[in-house]
């Protein structure tokens, strides 16, 4: 089977970082886990990270959310360790992304065959749904997932929002 995992913003600062949550931290092993069953599977995987410049604050997004966090290069814009550990090789299937939702991968997987694609990862209610869309809008007739206990939201109730919210758009909450 023709399977691809996509991890979304597994990064230091969305997990205990600027913008880090308790919730983000409890997901981190099962997203490892989820990582290396993965693997073992011999599924693809992409990887996604939010990636500002020094001038973050001074953008449409900065000016919204005035917080500066994954910024290219620091400790924060980094995958979590545990992220990194599951899978060494992630640097050859990262997308980095200015904004929520990544275009780039839309792009790349337009036209493009899977039997099914999963997402995981933070922020559920900003760019894990974000990203699910346009996975979705990219290929209507590939079924679509994500696993509710490898995400976390901004809140625990803007999590569920997300998630009710992707179920009325055809993507599958495992």
């Amino acid at each position: 089977m023709n399977k691809l995992l996509i991890v979304v913003d597994m990064q230091n600062d969305f997990i205990d970082g600027a913008l880090g949550t308790p919730e983000a931290q409890n997901i981190v092993p099962a997203v490892a886990k989820r990582i290396r069953e993965a693997v073992q599977d011999g599924d693809a995987l992409l990887f996604t990270r939010d990636t500002h410049g020094a001038d973050y604050l001074e953008t449409q997004e900065g000016k919204h959310l005035p917080v500066e966090h994954c910024i290219k290069g620091t400790h924060g814009w980094q995958l979590a360790d545990a992220v990194q550990e599951a899978f060494p090789l992630w640097q050859n299937c990262v997308i980095n992304k200015p904004t929520f939702g990544s275009m780039a991968l839309a792009e790349m997987l337009k036209g493009r065959s899977f039997d099914c694609i999963e997402l995981i990862g933070l922020c559920t209610d900003i760019c894990v749904i974000s990203n699910a869309m346009m996975v979705k809008a990219a290929l209507p007739e590939v079924p679509v997932s994500v696993r509710a206990d490898c995400c976390a939201g901004v809140t625990p109730r803007s999590h569920s929002n997300a998630l009710e919210a992707m179920k009325k758009c055809q993507i599958e909450i495992v």
